[in-house]
């Protein structure tokens, strides 16, 4: 049949040592990586919802707001926090200006508050 393995008992103990190291190395491969799968799952279900609205931050001591954003605008930046719904309506009306790309000012229904037109 297939009798390709050394004939003698010496060389059979090596292959059958060399193949174990190799299956051991194998099986901390596949632990290593199915406990980072379980880690990114983890990491997957406990990650908080993205808001619904955000208020781009400046730079400097007191951080003003600059801009109001959709919660999944990429235009934000990365200095930001969330905001609720009410606020970001009271932000809005109290002039702060609504980023152009996401357009919160239309979603949250201020549509005069729109900078073209009062043009």
């Amino acid at each position: 049949m297939f009798d390709d393995l050394p004939p003698d008992l010496d060389r059979l103990h090596t292959l059958r040592v060399w193949h174990a190291l190799w299956l051991e190395r194998i099986d901390r491969k596949i632990a290593a990586l199915q406990r980072r799968q379980a880690e990114q799952e983890r990491g997957r279900r406990n990650r908080p919802a993205r808001p619904d609205w955000i208020v781009q931050l400046g730079i400097g001591a007191g951080r003003p707001p600059l801009q109001v954003h959709t919660g999944d605008c990429r235009m934000a930046g990365s200095r930001h926090r969330p905001v609720g719904r009410e606020e970001a309506r009271r932000l809005l009306a109290g002039g702060l200006p609504a980023c152009i790309h996401c357009r919160p000012d239309a979603q949250l229904e201020i549509i005069d508050l729109d900078p073209a037109a009062a043009a």
